[in-house]
């Protein structure tokens, strides 16, 4: 049996000293102590997989005890010794929590049964609880770990590294959930309370790149009119996720790696050093080792950053996996848009599996969210989905659309998205695939009369 930590909590030596040595030849390491107080002492200093506990004791009674024992370590299994055993103390006990009751006196054999029950309970709410703990982190990513054999490793390797603080480098092509990894990397490990800090290094200007992560001081230059807290400042303890990190300059590199190496920091401005502590997540849709060898991306960097790397694969590699994401996102966008859509026809989804999905998950939710919104009936059609994905599988596949002429389509399409979005324009250029201008034109050309609330 595994090494358990086990306190015995009595006031008579003699039942102390026999406890400690029958769990001790049992390869267990044993505590004892005298008294309540000092056991919640002992308590309160180490964790205990096991506490043997006396119902009678001066001072602090057995229950009173046990009472605190399940305020401050309520996973630790707790035992009541005692010779006045009762039905009352018996239902007493249970009720505060304990396993289990054992009457003086006992013989070696039935403290040892007890006990070894006792940590066999221990183990499964362990395990338990880590399993808890690995499903809350992967709640919004099990749409992406899905029968796939190569998905279903990664969830291995996301279920080791979690609960560490290595570095950890997440590489895949846009769209294929690089940031949902990070999250469920976060929230699956021992900073999940921490905060969960994303830096955006595509979207930042190198100019801007320091101040947005190491923040400045009022005054550091123009548009400074206050102090400013940091990303890396912001991620102490937790962690920082640097999506797409392979875009960032040279001189941006050389500042993060100084930061990185020393895990501190100064602000925009300033001279003083602020120290952070913070575990270290970042994404890239690009090949650093080329670009190392490029010399545009510094190699101390790409080691320093890639100590744990999960490469995640492309949608056209894993396509088992399309029906099972096809089913979350219909449940999904039904919720979100009060839809009853109940299904993807065989030729729909055979149109799905016949695609290459240059755009990845991110593409299969958009083409999901946009049927689900122009399905007239309860079943997806190959001629709900964009046009580009019913021309890429090809006119077998695409089905029969509806009769009349293209001009009649599309305005009937538009007249759709813009009854599902309320008539908010925007929303419905983004799930047309066009831009604002272009749809105020078509709405103008088919007399479109919607209201415009945004």
């Amino acid at each position: 049996m595994k090494k358990s930590s086990i306190l015995v909590i009595d006031d008579e030596e003699v039942m102390r000293d026999s406890c400690r040595q029958v769990l001790t030849r049992q390869g267990h390491e044993v505590h004892t102590e005298s008294d309540g107080t000092a056991g919640l002492r002992l308590l309160g200093e180490h964790n205990f997989d096991l506490v043997m506990l006396d119902l009678k004791m001066p001072g602090l009674t057995g229950m009173e005890v046990l009472d605190r024992i399940k305020q401050v370590a309520p996973e630790t299994i707790v035992i009541i010794i005692t010779g006045h055993a009762t039905v009352a103390a018996a239902v007493e006990a249970m009720k505060l929590g304990a396993y289990d009751l054992l009457p003086k006196p006992f013989t070696p054999d039935e403290l040892l049964a007890i006990a070894n029950r006792a940590l066999e309970r221990r183990r499964l709410v362990t395990e338990n609880f880590s399993l808890r703990g690995e499903l809350q982190g992967l709640r919004e990513t099990e749409f992406v770990l899905g029968p796939n054999a190569g998905m279903r490793s990664i969830l291995n390797v996301i279920s080791k590294v979690a609960p560490t603080d290595s570095t950890v480098l997440i590489t895949g092509e846009s769209g294929t959930g690089k940031e949902l990894i990070a999250q469920a990397i976060h929230r699956s490990s021992p900073r999940k309370d921490g905060p969960f800090i994303a830096v955006d290094c595509g979207s930042l200007v190198p100019t801007l790149f320091e101040s947005e992560l190491f923040g400045h001081v009022k005054g550091a230059f123009t548009d400074a009119v206050a102090n400013k807290r940091g990303k890396l400042e912001m991620s102490d303890g937790g962690s920082v996720f640097f999506d797409e990190i392979g875009n960032i300059g040279p001189e941006s590199q050389a500042k993060l790696l100084r930061a990185l190496q020393e895990r501190e920091f100064c602000r925009v401005g300033d001279t003083r050093s602020i120290a952070f502590d913070a575990r270290i997540i970042a994404a890239t849709n690009q090949d650093l080792r080329k670009a190392v060898e490029a010399r545009s991306f510094r190699d101390d960097l790409y080691y320093r950053i890639n100590v744990v790397n999960i490469d995640l694969p492309p949608l056209r590699e894993r396509k088992d996996d399309i029906p099972m994401l096809v089913d979350h996102f219909l449940k999904d966008y039904n919720r979100k848009r009060k839809r009853s859509v109940r299904a993807v026809s065989p030729a729909a989804m055979r149109l799905l599996l016949d695609y290459s999905w240059p755009g990845n998950i991110r593409e299969l939710e958009n083409v999901i969210e946009r049927a689900v919104i122009l399905c007239d009936g309860q079943t997806i059609e190959p001629w709900d989905f964009p046009f580009k994905a019913a021309r890429a599988a090809g006119p077998e596949a695409a089905g029969t659309p509806p009769a009349g002429t293209l001009e009649d389509v599309e305005k009937a399409h538009i007249m759709r998205v813009l009854r599902h979005v309320d008539g908010h324009r925007s929303r419905a250029a983004q799930l047309l695939g066009v831009d604002r201008k272009t749809l105020r034109a078509k709405i103008r050309r088919y007399g479109i009369a919607e209201p415009d609330p945004d």
